[in-house]
């Protein structure tokens, strides 16, 4: 009788383990959220070169030079999960699409992180575009990132320092680098308040991606 219970408590014990497992895993992972609920703005700076090197026919975007464009400014909660997908408001009309190319180039990005991530800000598509363009031009870029016309020779800590040294009131932890592969350079995120885009520590999860040493950092073009 006793063998009999202990089989029957392990086969219900194996039953539900995954599902408790998704359970879990699903706290941390991305949730659609309730508009403008949400802790602080990761702010996503895309490495051009290394982004039309992997998609050359990209023309949009991969026949102007640029070096940092902005990929989105994403709703985050503490723990690390964030918002997205949060409802079906308009989408932004042709004049703010038209200012939006000048740091976000591509209007499938420019869809695409309006229904994503500016849904979850409470904001219609024209202030939450009006409030990247401010985030973007809130950071400076430090000047070996600009759109250098040789391979910066950096690691990233050395990308790290320079952002720092670039912006009064921005402190290590309230960025990180992001590569491909652990070794190129893709991503620079950086941290901001909710209320007034300014740098502030970053949630769980915000971390760097790269390899210890020089990154492969194409030059612009």
């Amino acid at each position: 009788m006793r063998s009999s219970i202990l089989i029957f408590i392990a086969t219900v014990a194996f039953a539900i383990a995954p599902s408790l497992g998704a359970r879990s895993h699903g706290h941390h992972e991305q949730s659609r959220g309730t508009p403008g609920r949400f802790d602080y703005y990761l702010m996503s700076l895309s490495w051009s070169p290394s982004y039309c090197q992997a998609h050359p026919g990209e023309t949009e975007q991969c026949t102007h030079g640029f070096g940092f464009v902005l990929h989105g400014l994403w709703p985050q909660y503490r723990n690390g999960s964030w918002p997205q997908a949060c409802g079906n408001g308009a989408g932004p009309d042709e004049a703010t699409i038209a200012r939006t190319l000048a740091f976000m180039p591509s209007r499938g990005l420019i869809a695409h992180e309006w229904q994503k991530h500016g849904t979850c800000t409470g904001l219609d598509a024209r202030a939450y575009f009006d409030l990247a363009d401010r985030a973007f031009a809130s950071v400076k870029v430090p000047p070996a990132l600009r759109t250098p016309a040789t391979p910066p020779q950096l690691g990233a800590q050395d990308i790290v320092d320079a952002f720092v040294a670039s912006n009064p009131g921005l402190r290590r932890d309230m960025l990180s680098v992001e590569c491909h592969n652990g070794g190129e350079l893709t991503e620079v995120h950086v941290c901001l308040s909710k209320d007034e885009l300014a740098p502030q520590s970053c949630g769980g999860r915000v971390r760097n991606t790269c390899r210890v040493g020089n990154l492969t950092i194409p030059a612009a073009r």
